[in-house]
């Protein structure tokens, strides 16, 4: 598919994958695919931060490749990796085999045939389809050096093997950057970038992706859901539930043939929205009712 021509043509795109985005993401990410910029990401978890780079993905018939970060990663698991054990196979073949050309060998040994790609080699091959979307997901969980790397990766869109040589992307990859500000990301990587911070949907747009990623969920029950949710985030709690954990829930009262919310059911299910024991024994006994009389006294009659 070739790319939208329009902000509004991102929202359908977006939209026809079961993304549902205000304007302004729908302009940032119209602006990186214009420019060929790096879309840097930022915002609670469970936003919808990784979820824009797939439907990205699907909406634009492109292959995605996901680089999930976390403390230590390094340039080596990012970028290559040689087949250490189908070298030594190799090696030991041509010692039993005697009379092996140690420059042939050498050669044999470092080709492609024994390279493993990891996601930033496999983002700047090519692909018939178009670049792919490279996403790097959760940028924050790793540590400056790597960082700094990264900066020159995606500032030529190149990496080098020592023993190969440079391989350059013959078209920029699209890139996501996402962070969920467990750290500050230096700002020359930030500069590099488009930055759009991911807030939480207000009423309305919760409504919308509800209906979009749970469209079995009868209105009434739905907008109970939604009402619950952005009540309970005003709550003072380790972590707040983010979209993710909306559709989650949505999904486990359906699965539960729950037709309207109650105390009961809340308690049962708050496992489904919250993730630390903490905070959920902060629902416990009159809390939840509390919260669920506060929601729906904010609905309107449907």
């Amino acid at each position: 598919m070739t790319q939208p021509n329009s902000i509004e043509a991102v929202q359908q795109m977006l939209g026809s994958q079961g993304y549902v985005c205000g304007r302004a993401l729908a302009t940032v990410v119209f602006l990186s695919l214009k420019l060929g910029r790096p879309l840097f990401l930022e915002g609670e978890a469970g936003v919808g931060k990784t979820e824009i780079a797939k439907a990205l993905a699907s909406g634009l018939n492109r292959r995605l490749i996901r680089l999930q970060c976390y403390e230590g990663l390094d340039a080596s698991s990012a970028v290559y990796e040689w087949n250490f054990p189908a070298q030594m196979v190799a090696i030991r073949t041509a010692e039993a085999s005697g009379g092996a050309d140690r420059g042939a060998l050498q050669a044999e040994l470092f080709s492609d045939e024994y390279l493993i790609e990891r996601p930033l080699l496999q983002a700047m091959r090519p692909d018939e389809n178009g670049a792919p979307v490279l996403l790097i997901d959760e940028l924050d969980r790793t540590d400056e050096p790597f960082e700094a790397f990264l900066l020159e990766a995606l500032s030529d869109f190149q990496v080098t093997i020592p023993e190969l040589g440079t391989v350059k992307a013959p078209e920029p990859p699209v890139v996501i950057v996402t962070s969920n500000r467990t750290r500050e990301v230096h700002d020359a990587l930030k500069r590099r970038c488009l930055y759009h911070w991911v807030d939480y949907p207000d009423f309305d747009r919760e409504i919308e992706i509800l209906h979009a990623r749970a469209p079995e969920a009868a209105d009434a029950l739905s907008r109970e859901v939604v009402a619950f949710v952005q009540r309970l985030r005003t709550e003072d709690l380790f972590k707040k539930p983010g979209v993710a954990e909306t559709i989650d829930w949505a999904k486990c009262l359906l699965a539960l043939d729950v037709m309207n919310l109650s105390p009961e059911v809340i308690g049962d299910t708050l496992g489904a929205i919250l993730k630390y024991q903490d905070d959920i024994q902060k629902l416990q006994g009159s809390e939840a009712k509390r919260i669920l009389d506060e929601a729906k006294a904010t609905l309107e009659p449907a």
